[in-house]
């Protein structure tokens, strides 16, 4: 009898995103997990100074996410029940999340329906119908960079503060060559570290902001509101006979949060950003080959525009089903390159059609954020991948297209 046919192995899944972890990565870790400290150590502060110095910012707050970054940034800046904050329609759902949290209301904004931004024009009709507004949070979606010059004149005209929700966007450069997070036209950006995101910690968060008082106020809130700076305190049980605070003495001074990074998130944070330009670099090599290997789908599949930045960090490489029979197949298109062992994705459903907000705030329709919504799909991007992968996905999804 004839032996049978050996079947080809598959090649492994490709997913839309996933973290490069190396051995120095990992030694990192190590290290952290033989020191005496696995909290409260040196090694969240030296991972704070280095991820200042790499976005231009005076100071930088590291924490547990990028939706306690957002909580953090906002509590910082007095958000809270009474206020409104102004968050576009297309984002993921820490954004609004991080303001109802703290118990304001969001107002969504409608986008550019090629890119998801926020632009000054979707700003200022939001801004119309509003009143009064407390912040403002920008999002730098998938890594292309919103233009920050005119939404925050607009912020200036209604005296809103602004928080960049630079999430997708670590490693990039503005047009004038300005670091994402160097807060030159805002009051705080925000960073996630999620594994998928360009650098990994596990999980992990940061703000960076140029307030040394609002950074140390951060720094309280992350850790219950509490201080134990003799400064500070005024509580006379806090203090010995000699006017020094007892060694045992803290004070909670506000409400807060449990939003610390640990010593072995902090180590792996750090391996990550010291090889930031690489990994940035790596993913903006992916996007070009991506660029190229897709040029025959065109016009019916094009890349979301990257109208801004000298540099992209990009986070998702995303592109547009440019024709209504392709639209109204994604889903079927998602299914083929799945069966391929693809991951493809679609970055974000609209927040007001949540369940929530739509009980909120009531059923509603932006005409940008939909259009955007219903034609984009994001393909893998991740500094693991090799331009081979890049033609096995171009291909999987011509032959998805075609049915």
């Amino acid at each position: 009898m004839a032996a049978p046919a050996l079947r080809p192995t598959p090649p492994p899944f490709l997913g839309y995103g996933r973290q490069l972890i190396e051995e120095d990565d990992i030694a990192a870790v190590v290290a952290a997990l033989h020191s005496p400290h696995l909290a409260h150590g040196p090694r969240v502060d030296a991972f704070e100074l280095a991820l200042a110095q790499a976005c231009g910012s005076r100071e930088a707050v590291a924490c547990s996410s990028g939706t306690g970054a957002l909580q953090l940034a906002l509590a910082s800046l007095d958000v809270g029940p009474g206020h409104v904050c102004v968050v576009p329609a297309v984002t993921f759902l820490s954004t609004a999340t991080a303001a109802r949290l703290l118990g304001a209301e969001v107002r969504f904004t409608d986008v550019d329906p090629d890119t998801g931004l926020m632009t000054a024009e979707t700003l200022a009709a939001a801004l119309d119908r509003s009143g009064p507004v407390k912040a403002i949070l920008p999002v730098h979606l998938a890594g292309r960079l919103c233009d920050m010059t005119p939404i925050s004149a607009l912020a200036r005209e209604v005296g809103a503060t602004v928080v960049e929700d630079a999430c997708h966007a670590l490693g990039g450069l503005d047009e004038a060559g300005q670091p994402v997070g160097a807060c030159r036209q805002s009051d705080a950006a925000c960073f996630s570290f999620h594994p998928v995101k360009t650098i990994a910690a596990g999980e992990g968060g940061a703000v960076t902001l140029n307030d040394a008082g609002r950074a140390a106020r951060a720094r309280r809130l992350r850790n219950h509101g509490v201080t134990r700076d003799a400064a500070l305190m005024g509580e006379p049980g806090s203090f010995g006979p000699e006017g020094r605070p007892n060694p045992w003495a803290y004070e909670q001074l506000e409400l807060g949060f449990n939003l610390r990074l640990d010593e072995m998130s902090a180590a792996l944070g750090m391996s990550q950003l010291a090889k930031l330009r690489r990994l940035v670099e790596l993913r903006a090599s992916l996007a070009a080959a991506y660029d190229a290997a897709l040029a025959p789908l065109g016009p019916r599949v094009r890349a979301v525009p990257r109208p801004l930045g000298a540099r992209w960090g990009l986070h998702l490489y995303t592109v547009l089903l440019d024709e209504p029979d392709l639209a109204a197949r994604r889903g079927s298109i998602i299914a083929a390159l799945a069966s391929d062992g693809i991951g493809a994705q679609v970055h974000y459903v609209p927040l007001y059609r949540q369940p929530y907000f739509r009980e909120r705030y009531g059923p509603m329709r932006l005409a940008g954020a939909e259009a955007y919504y219903g034609r984009v799909l994001a393909l893998p991007l991740h500094p693991s991948m090799h331009g081979s992968d890049v033609d096995r996905v171009a291909e999987a999804l011509a032959a998805a297209i075609e049915g």
